[in-house]
């Protein structure tokens, strides 16, 4: 069966979507915290007579919606994520502006959770007209640990599904167009905590202890080094030192040093290789300058995987609903989502939709990050209709 545009999203859906994301926006929940954004999800999808919602993750939601037709019975996922950051919001040009002191969708969270809304409508209105599954995933935690992607797969949510389907904001593509690229579109993301301990000792008498910020100093350039040196270019790896604590007075030696940080990489292959270099650096290091390391890392989101048959597919249906000049290829980002944990688990897609206009120019995770309205529907539509052509392909 085809599906028009017309078809796609109902007038009165169309304003349940921009209603949602105002809501959103007005009211942010940091991760792991979005209880209000759960129940305002559940409450708009019960409105449409959708009363089967399903909770994961504390604060998460998700819904099936069973196509009746005969046809393949394919399984697709889609997710949108519904999680702000810890960010001032300085749009004082939005009439929807953040409420909420300190917190902001300024990653587009926002617009993620209301097209995914407006996807679930869509498919429950049209549920006697395909065969199959859709699942919508209202994801919590996408920002910060825990990962609310990570539970997506110990949970094993997306057993026996064909394909997910994920989509983000960016900044550098003008409104009306969408990206996307096959391969690893994001990195991995890993922490790693590093306590760094040596000996006590007065400032003008050095040789009685050992210094500590010395050490990390050495640690600091040398893990540089296996960026530099042992990692191929197209792996995009990355270690970043983002906090580091020690000292307490000038003219005393610091016996102990604290770190965090991440670690990222384009290469599943070589994640757990450049975790366990840092390892070896810190404590190889430590040892020569006579002091210890007490190294710790957790694996956080995987690299986002894009199937090059679905990029394929997604970048046909964008030249034909939108037109060719509509259709960009970026590069691929340093940073991280837990959509990774999706397209490790099925053949998936991370789409782009784009943002940039005057007025709107502003980077994510800015306190004057902002995006039109005008962009939902056109997004919204695509999404659906994508997902449409993945239940009958």
């Amino acid at each position: 069966m085809k599906v028009s545009t017309n078809d796609l999203l109902s007038e009165l859906e169309r304003d349940v979507v921009i209603e949602m994301r105002h809501a959103m926006h007005r009211e942010p929940e940091l991760s792991n915290g979005e209880w209000k954004t759960q129940k305002r999800i559940i409450e708009a999808l019960a409105r449409f007579g959708m009363t089967g919602a399903k909770t994961f993750h504390k604060t998460g939601v998700y819904i099936d919606i069973v196509g009746s037709a005969p046809g393949p019975a394919r399984s697709v996922a889609l997710r949108g994520d519904i999680d702000a950051l810890p960010i001032q919001e300085s749009r004082d040009d939005l009439p929807y502006k953040s409420e909420v002191p300190g917190v902001m969708h300024a990653c587009g969270h926002d617009m993620h959770g209301s097209i995914a809304l407006g996807t679930a409508l869509a498919f429950h209105r049209m549920r006697e007209n395909f065969s199959g599954k859709v699942r919508v995933f209202f994801q919590p935690a996408e920002e910060a640990e825990p990962l609310g992607g990570r539970t997506v797969m110990e949970e094993n949510l997306l057993d026996g599904f064909d394909a997910a389907v994920g989509f983000h904001v960016r900044t550098d593509i003008p409104v009306g167009c969408y990206g996307a690229r096959a391969g690893a579109v994001t990195n991995s993301s890993d922490q790693f905590s590093l306590e760094l301990t040596g000996t006590m000792a007065h400032g003008a008498m050095p040789h009685e202890g050992v210094d500590t910020i010395a050490i990390a100093g050495a640690f600091i350039n040398e893990v540089q080094k296996v960026i530099s040196r042992e990692m191929p270019v197209d792996d995009r790896a990355i270690v970043t030192i983002g906090t580091i604590h020690g000292g307490e007075a000038t003219n005393i030696l610091c016996p102990s040093v604290k770190m965090t940080g991440t670690i990222r990489t384009a290469s599943s292959a070589r994640r757990a290789y450049l975790v366990r270099r840092v390892r070896e650096i810190a404590e190889g290091v430590a040892t020569m300058h006579r002091g210890a390391a007490q190294y710790s890392s957790q694996f956080g989101e995987p690299p986002v995987d894009n199937d090059q048959n679905m990029v394929e597919r997604f970048r046909r249906l964008v030249v034909q609903s939108a037109g060719e000049d509509n259709y960009v290829e970026r590069a691929a980002s340093a940073g991280s989502d837990d959509f990774g944990f999706y397209s490790s688990w099925v053949p998936s897609i991370y789409f782009w939709f784009g943002s940039k206009e005057p007025g709107n120019e502003s980077g994510v995770h800015t306190p004057t990050f902002g995006a039109s309205d005008k962009i939902l529907i056109p997004t919204t539509e695509l999404a659906i209709r994508y997902c449409w052509e993945l239940l009958h392909s």
